[in-house]
């Protein structure tokens, strides 16, 4: 279940946005999220604040199930890219890429689910922060608490 919400989690963090609500395309979902900082909640309780940047890489922090420790996440370039008209993972251990229904709620938010998994979503928050995470240094404890908080 770890895997599937890891994944519904960076996958909605991929991409999203037109200027209106509703499903996004990818070069849409492309230009809402990339280099954005996204503060994000899914259904069985993992929470965290990340960051997709332009290459499909991941920088962020997570807290699976809404117990245990904050990890930090760095996953290399390419992680995130496009497969026909959908984005997808491409995630060490995993036997398959999962793909990702993007659908925009309103200026700020998305909601990302693995393609045929509706429940299994996630909510994506925009960021005001865009100095809270780098990808040249693990977060600091202050960064890594503002996340637990939700901040």
């Amino acid at each position: 279940m770890k895997v599937v919400g890891f994944a519904v989690v960076f996958a909605g963090l991929v991409a999203a946005w037109p200027s209106g609500a509703g499903e996004m395309k990818t070069d849409e979902a492309r230009r809402f999220i990339a280099g954005k900082l996204f503060s994000f909640h899914c259904f069985e309780g993992t929470a965290g604040t990340g960051r997709i940047h332009h290459d499909g890489s991941v920088v962020g922090v997570i807290r699976f199930g809404g117990t245990g420790p904050i990890r930090y996440v760095n996953l290399p370039p390419g992680t995130l890219r496009v497969k026909g008209d959908a984005w997808c993972a491409a995630l060490k251990g995993v036997s398959f890429e999962p793909c990702f229904d993007l659908v925009k709620t309103d200026e700020f938010s998305f909601r990302g689910s693995v393609t045929g998994l509706g429940f299994a979503s996630c909510t994506f928050t925009r960021r005001a922060r865009p100095d809270f995470l780098r990808t040249s240094a693990r977060p600091m404890v202050d960064a890594a608490a503002a996340a637990q908080r939700g901040d």
